[in-house]
């Protein structure tokens, strides 16, 4: 889907990915009937599900249809319940019970991942994140933690001149759960970049899980809203913003990009979210719609979103540097001997 960026990540991935086949069971050479083992960590109940269920059938996609092409890939695919100590646990278990596991992929927010990342990193192990977005990721576990996706720096940034540029907005009211890394960053990328631009942050209120009313009762008015929040809060975070009677354009991150948390809510309009991909039955470009007709065909008609895309890419790209890691790897024992 996104090949300019899997080709600029990919030699980055491959080195850790070639240390890693060196751990095989109690044979450091890789057997050729032996499979391409991925770990997938998803949180396929709990919050965090409408983000990464999709995201997961992406990459089961992926892993099916590369070996119908006649590859041979196994995904171990594990629901971390969007906790962090199940998410810990189901690395290692999957460690554990498949010690030829070649690298880790999944998740869609930042804490979420830094939980299942360390344990992956302690083993050797690269973990590709789908969906995590803080642009700080990489410099947290260094050397094994890798982004499939954009930065919260560059979607907020792009939030900021559009609403700047197209809205022709100055000034912004914004709200933002300040107990998640993921919106604290995002909204604090876009206020800097809004302010560059010359824009006026009129108000700035946060809220903990649960407590939206006391931030939106603080609303100042503005030109538009920026609501920096998780899947869970978004639409009940909108109903109230107009329910206390704004009506001007609000403006979101990617965790908006949840088509179940809009549909039935045709009176929600003027929001706006930036995301990872446009993937609408309009949208010309043919991997897209090859993309949407192999994912509609697997999953029973359900339209993919970005992060459905997202699980897809990452996948991919995994799937690509083990095979060639495997490969590096065989030619060095054999120059060895």
């Amino acid at each position: 889907m996104h090949t300019a960026k899997m080709k600029n990540l990919f030699p980055f991935i491959l080195v850790p990915i070639l240390a890693s086949l060196g751990c095989r069971n109690d044979n450091p050479t890789p057997q050729p009937e032996q499979p391409i083992v991925l770990g997938a960590i998803y949180n396929l109940t709990g919050s965090q599900s409408s983000l990464d269920i999709p995201s997961s059938r992406g990459a089961m996609l992926a892993v099916e249809q590369a070996n119908a092409n006649g590859q041979d890939v196994q995904l171990v695919l594990r629901d971390g319940q969007t906790n962090a100590d199940v998410l810990k646990a189901q690395t290692l278990e999957i460690l554990d019970e498949y010690p030829s596991t070649a690298a880790f992929l999944g998740l869609s927010d930042t804490d979420q991942v830094l939980a299942a990342a360390g344990p992956a990193a302690d083993n050797h192990r690269v973990f590709l994140t789908s969906g995590a977005t803080s642009p700080q990721l990489p410099g947290q576990i260094p050397d094994y933690l890798f982004l499939a996706c954009f930065g919260d720096n560059v979607q907020a940034a792009a939030a900021a001149e559009w609403a700047y540029g197209e809205l022709e907005a100055r000034t912004v009211s914004v709200v933002y759960n300040s107990s998640e890394t993921y919106t604290n960053l995002l909204q604090s990328y876009f206020i800097s970049r809004f302010e560059q631009l010359g824009g006026e942050v009129i108000a700035k209120q946060a809220y903990q899980e649960g407590n939206i009313a006391q931030a939106i009762q603080s609303i100042q008015p503005a030109d538009f809203i920026f609501f920096s929040a998780l899947p869970q809060d978004a639409l009940e975070g909108v109903q109230m913003i107009r329910q206390a009677g704004f009506d001007v354009p609000i403006i979101g991150g990617d965790a908006f990009d949840a088509p179940a948390t809009w549909q039935g809510h045709n009176e929600v309009e003027g929001v706006f979210f930036t995301t990872h991909a446009y993937l609408g039955a309009d949208n010309p470009n043919p991997q897209v719609q090859a993309f949407r007709l192999a994912y509609m065909e697997a999953y029973a008609g359900e339209e993919p979103n970005a992060f459905a895309a997202l699980g897809y890419d990452a996948a991919q790209l995994l799937i690509r540097a083990a095979q060639d890691a495997l490969f590096m790897f065989r030619l060095v024992r054999i120059a060895s001997c």
